[in-house]
């Protein structure tokens, strides 16, 4: 538990078995009336954003939230399957958690896996890989030879400059989604 004026940007806290991540905290102090903690919550399961007020000393429940390294082996039904780096056991993601990221995902490459209560809650993947062009469409989304849509090894498709051919190896942001270098 932590109390309320402790509350700082980043903290994650639990609400009526809800998670959110504090984004703002604001003392309000009122000429007529009591002080209070005014915050900014973003639901970690919706992205939904809410204010909510707290009083000055009121507790609120941190939540422990656990990070470990995962490699990725394989796809199976509508599920991922990894393993924890740290206890070598394998672990199933749902396809829900993974979302647009399983455009990168391939065979060796690790992610960083964030658990609540012995479930997987988030992952996030290496901010740079390194993935193979397979297929290369005409013209881009800029006319002409300035760009291209290229499929990678992954199913991920991004605009490439004119110069990359299949089977060049390209640096991606994952973040972005976008063109970085030829490696």
């Amino acid at each position: 538990m932590v109390q309320s004026s402790q509350l700082t940007p980043g903290t994650t806290i639990t609400i009526d078995k809800k998670l959110y991540r504090v984004e703002t905290v604001v003392k309000v102090t009122v000429p007529k009336g009591s002080p209070f903690i005014k915050t900014k919550l973003r639901d970690l399961v919706t992205a939904q954003l809410i204010e909510k007020n707290f009083k000055p000393n009121q507790e609120v429940e941190e939540a422990a939230l656990q990070e470990r390294r995962l490699e990725f082996l394989y796809p199976e039904n509508k599920q991922y399957l990894f393993l924890d780096i740290g206890s070598l056991d394998q672990v199933l993601v749902p396809a829900s958690t993974i979302g647009n990221k399983a455009h990168y995902l391939k065979e060796g490459i690790e992610l960083k896996a964030t658990f609540y209560g012995g479930q997987i809650f988030s992952v996030e993947l290496p901010q740079y890989l390194e993935l193979m062009v397979v297929s290369i469409d005409g013209e881009g989304a800029h006319g002409g030879a300035a760009a291209r849509q290229a499929q990678l090894e992954t199913g991920a498709r991004l605009e490439v400059p004119p110069f990359i051919e299949v089977g060049d190896v390209i640096k991606i942001d994952t973040l972005t989604n976008e063109y970085i270098q030829r490696v």
